[in-house]
């Protein structure tokens, strides 16, 4: 591997880190929010919680793949260029197909890894998640909020 590889491999595999989890918490908030009232007021544990969101999060993640690859490679050129690095690049002689190469690889390889997560894990996770929402929505709640109790509570509050 060369030092220009090593350049924009290392380039690249923050930001794509940062905006994979950016778009895996986009997407599990979205999922939290439509669901809300439903986890809410059943007296379960934090860890019942975090074991949801985890099997959410295996679920959210290959949706969430090509957004960050899209978005780590615009920052990642963006930045080069911006620092002058591409304008060097080029002027060496090295043509712009070389300098996306590890780029390319690495989204080859993220891509096969994504189909074997689509293929064995994500159906697992999918499957245990939705019976754990399912049994979650099953749940009485333990706490029951009357029509009118924040409204009170208000009333109280304000008026004394």
């Amino acid at each position: 591997m060369k030092k220009l590889d090593k350049l924009i491999l290392k380039s690249f595999i923050g930001p794509f880190i940062g905006t994979l989890a950016v778009a895996v918490f986009v997407l599990l908030a979205q999922f939290f929010l439509r669901y809300f009232s439903e986890l809410v007021g059943k007296g379960l544990g934090a860890g019942t919680y975090f074991e949801l969101v985890g099997y959410f999060a295996i679920f959210m993640i290959p949706q969430a793949l090509p957004l960050a690859v899209l978005l780590s490679s615009l920052m990642t050129f963006g930045n080069l260029g911006e620092h002058f690095e591409l304008t060097a690049i080029k002027s060496s002689g090295i043509s712009l197909l070389r300098v996306l190469r590890p780029i390319f690889i690495f989204s080859v390889l993220l891509s096969i890894f994504a189909f074997y997560c689509n293929d064995q894990i994500v159906p697992k996770a999918n499957l245990k998640a939705w019976s754990l929402l399912y049994d979650i929505k099953r749940k009485k709640p333990a706490m029951e909020i009357k029509p009118g109790f924040f409204t009170e509570i208000y009333r109280v509050i304000r008026f004394g």
